[in-house]
C-alpha cells in the first residue's frame, strides 16, 4: 500500500502583531526618517476590551485584533478573550473568579472553588475618528451574565499627536449599572421615560439570558481619561476617572469586605516585553495595587513563511505516448509538490483527466500550477489539455481543466505576468464511467490524533481537562459505501474532581448532554462511532449521505442528510433526519431500551428522532463581509424543538471565529442554569502557524454550560463541510502575501 494517512495534528499558536491604527487619513504623510516616533495603539483594559483601566473607550482595534489578558488584585482575577470581529464590532468573554467567596457554601458540591461569573461584552462604533470629530462608541458590558459587571455606557475618544512629546488619546464617556455606580451626575434619558430612572437588580430567568429592559436605566456617572504614549516606545500611561464606587460589588455586598475608593482617580502604566506581549501595573481606587498581562495577535493577518518543495521546472524529457507515462512516478510527484493524491486516472480524447483529493494548499491555483508543471513533464505532447477532478468522500466537488499550451507559454513567460488563471476552465465535476488508465483507489485508511476536552468556571474546579488520544480508521466497501469509527483513549484529565452526573436543579428533562461525563470519565477507553455511510451526488447540485451505526459517543442510529449547493453560490439549503437511541456508557454497544434504564431518577432517550432543515447564507453586504448565517430549524435530541442560530467570521489568514446559540419551546426554568444553550468555536487553518503547507484545520468549541436543551447531533460527516469546494469556506485561501 502506497501511504497510510496517518498522522499527530500539533498546534501551537505562538504568532503575534502589534496593533496598528492610523492617526488621521487627511493628516498622514509618509516620512522615511531614521527613527520615527512611537505610535499609541490601542490597550486592552483590566476587564477586557480596549479601554483605560476600569472604564472602556470609544477606541476600536484593527479589525483581526485578538487578545488574551489576565488581571489580579486583591477582590478579583479576571481571564479575557477580545476580538475586533468586525471594523465597527468589540467582543470580549470574560471569567471572573472573585477572592474571598466560594462557589457554593455546600462544601460537599463544590469544595473551595472560588466564585467564578461569567460575562460577555460588547461595542459597537457609532462614529469613526476624522480630523475634528472623535472615535465614537456604544457598549454593553456583561450583557449575558448574571448581573456582576453589567453595565453600560457610550464614550468619545479623540488623539493630539506632538511633534516630540509622544501621542494622547482623550476620553470622555458616559456610563450606567456598575461603570456609572458613582452616580456623579442625573441619568439624561429619564426626561425621556420613568423606566430608565431606577435599574432593576437580580437577573432574568436562570442567568445567560440578555437582560435589556435593565439597559441604560439607574444611576450614571461621567467618567474619562487620557492614555499617554511616552517618547520611549515600549511605555505608555494611563490616567484614568472611575464611574463606578464600589458600592454594589460582590465582595462588599456578600463578604462584607470594604472596596470604598479614596479617590476616583486611578493611575498606571503599560511595557511592551516584546511584540504581542504587555506587562500591566496600576494604582486604583487609592487602595489597590492592580498586576496583568495581555497576549495578542492579529487573526487578520497571520501569515506564516513556509518551508516547501519549489515547483518542478519544465523539462523536455516526456514520454512519446501515454504507454510510456510511468504512472507511479507521476502520482508520487503529484503528492510530493501539488498535493493531489492521485485516485484514478483516465483518457478522453485528447485530454488526461486526474481523479484526486487535495490534502497540501488551500489555495487551489498553488495546487494545479505545480499539478501542470509534472503533467507537462511527463505527457507526451498530443495531449492538449489535463483536467483535475477533486474528490471528498468520493464525492467531484471541483473539476479544473488546463490547456497544455497556455501553461507553457505561463511556464516559460512568453508573456508579461503570466498567471495560471490564464491557462485554466471551471467545468462541472463528474467523476468518468469509461475504464480508468491508472487506478490506486486506497480503501482503507487511518490516523491518529490528541484531543484535548476542557471547560471553565464549573463548580468542582475553575478549570476541568480531558487530553486523549484519538484514532480513526474508514474502509470504503465500493465508492459509495464507507465503513468507519474511531476510538478514543483516556490520557490525562482531572475529572475525578467531577462529583455528579446530573444537574440537581429539579429540571427533569431527557439528560441527553449532561451526562456526558458518564461516558467520559467511566471509561479509560470508548468508541466515538463506528458507522456504514453511504454517499451519492445527483445532477449537478443535489448530495446526499445515509448512514447508520453508532453515530457519535451518546447515541446510536440511522438517518439522513441531503445538501443542495450551487457551484460559487452564497447560500446553500440542506435536511436532515435521523432515528436514534441513547447508547448505555457502561457498555460498548449496548442502548438503553427504556428511558429509565440509567436509574436514580433519570430520564434518558431510548427511542427518539431528531432532525433539521439548514440554511447557509453568506451576506454580499460591505459591512458584514467575510461572513455566514447558519440557522437549523427542528427538533433537538431533548425533543424539544425550536431554532439554532449560528453566525461566522473569516479573517484573511481563514482564521474563522463564531458564535451560535439554541432557543427552543423549553423554557428557562426547565433548561435550568444559563436559560438556554450557546457557545462559541474557533477554526484555525493549520498552515497559519506550520512551516509546511497543509490544508487541514483545528477546532476549538467553548460552551459556557452545558445542558440538555438545544443540543444537536454531532454526526460524523456534515455535507456542507465535504461539498466545501463547490464553493469555498473552509478551503479559502491566505489572502495575506
Amino acid at each position: 500500500m502506497r501511504r497510510k494517512h496517518a498522522h499527530i495534528a500539533y498546534f501551537l499558536t505562538c504568532s503575534s502583531a502589534l496593533f496598528i491604527t492610523d492617526l488621521h487619513a487627511e493628516d498622514f504623510n509618509y516620512n522615511p526618517i531614521p527613527f520615527q516616533e512611537a505610535e499609541l495603539t490601542p490597550s486592552q483594559g483590566d476587564l477586557g476590551g480596549v479601554g483605560l483601566m476600569q472604564m472602556p473607550t470609544g477606541r476600536m482595534a484593527e479589525e483581526g485584533a485578538f487578545s488574551f489578558g489576565y488581571s489580579y488584585n486583591d477582590e478579583y482575577r479576571f481571564y479575557t478573550l477580545s476580538l475586533q470581529l468586525m471594523p465597527w464590532l468589540e467582543t470580549t468573554i470574560r471569567y471572573t473568579e472573585v477572592d474571598g467567596l466560594l462557589y457554593s457554601e455546600n462544601e460537599s458540591f463544590s469544595g473551595d472553588t472560588k466564585y467564578a461569573d461569567k460575562g460577555i461584552d460588547a461595542k459597537v462604533r457609532l462614529l469613526k475618528e476624522s480630523h475634528w470629530l472623535p472615535e465614537v462608541s456604544v457598549g454593553l458590558r456583561d450583557l449575558g451574565g448574571t448581573g456582576l459587571f453589567d453595565g453600560e455606557f457610550i464614550a468619545a475618544t479623540k488623539r493630539l499627536s506632538t511633534d516630540h512629546y509622544g501621542q494622547f488619546d482623550f476620553t470622555l464617556g458616559l456610563g450606567w449599572g456598575y461603570l456609572g455606580q458613582r452616580g456623579n451626575t442625573g441619568n439624561p434619558l429619564c426626561s425621556a421615560s420613568e423606566h430608565f430612572c431606577n435599574r432593576v437588580s437580580g437577573y432574568s430567568d436562570n442567568g445567560g439570558s440578555i437582560d435589556y429592559n435593565r439597559w441604560f436605566t439607574g444611576a450614571t456617572s461621567l467618567f474619562g481619561g487620557v492614555e499617554y504614549q511616552t517618547p520611549y516606545d515600549p511605555l505608555r500611561l494611563k490616567l484614568e476617572y472611575d464611574g463606578n464606587d464600589y458600592s454594589q460589588d460582590y465582595p462588599t455586598t456578600r463578604s462584607g469586605i470594604d472596596m470604598t475608593p479614596r479617590t476616583p482617580w486611578n493611575i498606571g502604566a503599560i511595557y511592551n516585553v516584546a511584540d504581542g506581549v504587555d506587562l500591566r501595573l496600576s494604582y486604583e481606587r487609592g487602595t489597590t495595587v492592580a498586576l496583568g498581562f495581555t497576549l495578542s495577535t492579529n487573526f487578520s493577518t497571520i501569515h506564516t513563511p513556509w518551508i516547501d518543495e519549489p515547483t518542478p521546472p519544465l523539462g523536455t524529457q516526456q514520454a512519446t505516448a501515454l504507454d510510456g507515462v510511468d504512472w507511479q512516478k507521476v502520482d508520487n510527484e503529484l503528492s510530493k509538490f501539488s498535493g493531489y493524491q492521485t485516485e484514478k486516472v483516465y483518457r478522453e480524447d485528447n485530454t488526461v483527466s486526474i481523479v484526486a483529493t487535495q490534502s497540501k494548499y488551500r489555495n487551489r491555483d498553488v495546487a494545479i500550477e505545480r499539478a501542470s508543471a509534472i503533467l507537462a513533464n511527463h505527457l507526451p505532447s498530443d495531449i492538449e489539455s489535463y483536467t483535475v477532478i477533486e474528490t471528498e468522500k468520493n464525492i467531484p466537488v471541483k473539476s479544473t481543466e488546463v490547456s497544455a499550451k497556455a501553461y507553457r507559454d505561463i511556464a516559460t513567460v512568453d508573456y508579461f505576468n503570466p498567471s495560471i488563471k490564464d491557462a485554466t476552465t471551471e467545468r462541472q465535476p463528474e467523476i468518468i464511467a469509461s475504464e480508468p488508465l491508472y487506478d490506486n483507489f486506497e480503501r482503507l485508511s487511518y490516523g491518529f490524533a490528541p484531543h484535548l476536552t476542557q471547560s471553565f468556571g464549573s463548580p468542582e474546579s475553575f478549570y476541568l481537562y480531558s487530553l486523549s488520544l484519538d484514532g480513526g480508521a474508514s474502509y470504503w466497501l465500493n465508492s459509495s459505501f464507507e465503513l468507519s469509527g474511531s476510538v478514543s483513549l483516556n490520557m490525562l484529565d482531572n475529572y475525578d474532581k467531577l462529583n455528579y452526573s446530573a444537574p440537581s436543579d429539579n429540571t427533569d428533562n431527557y439528560r441527553v448532554r449532561t451526562l456526558v461525563r458518564a461516558y467520559v470519565r467511566d471509561n479509560d477507553a470508548y468508541m466515538n462511532n463506528l458507522q456504514l455511510t453511504w454517499y451519492q451526488k445527483y445532477g449537478q447540485n443535489w448530495y446526499q449521505q445515509v448512514y447508520a451505526g453508532y453515530l457519535e459517543t451518546m447515541f446510536a442510529g440511522v438517518g439522513t442528510e441531503v445538501l443542495y449547493r450551487q457551484p460559487n453560490s452564497n447560500w446553500a439549503i440542506g435536511a436532515d433526519i435521523n432515528a436514534i437511541s441513547q447508547r448505555d456508557p457502561h457498555s460498548v454497544f449496548g442502548v438503553f431500551n427504556d428511558e429509565n434504564d440509567y436509574g436514580g431518577g433519570t430520564k434518558v432517550l431510548a427511542r427518539g428522532t431528531t432532525g433539521h432543515l439548514s440554511l447557509y447564507y453568506q451576506p454580499q453586504l460591505s459591512f458584514l463581509k467575510d461572513t455566514m448565517f447558519r440557522i437549523d430549524m427542528g427538533k433537538f435530541l431533548a425533543t424539544d424543538v425550536g431554532t439554532r442560530f449560528d453566525f461566522s467570521k473569516q479573517y484573511k489568514s481563514g482564521v474563522i471565529v463564531g458564535a451560535y446559540a439554541s432557543r427552543t419551546n423549553m423554557s428557562a426554568e426547565d433548561f435550568g442554569e444559563g436559560s438556554f444553550t450557546k457557545g462559541f468555536y474557533l477554526s484555525i487553518p493549520f498552515d497559519t502557524v506550520s512551516l509546511k503547507p497543509t490544508n487541514t484545520r483545528g477546532n476549538f468549541n467553548w460552551q459556557p454550560i452545558t445542558r440538555d436543551g438545544g443540543q444537536t447531533l454531532q454526526k460524523r460527516s456534515n455535507l456542507f463541510s465535504v461539498t466545501d469546494m463547490v464553493s469555498p469556506w473552509y478551503q479559502r485561501p491566505n489572502q495575506n502575501k
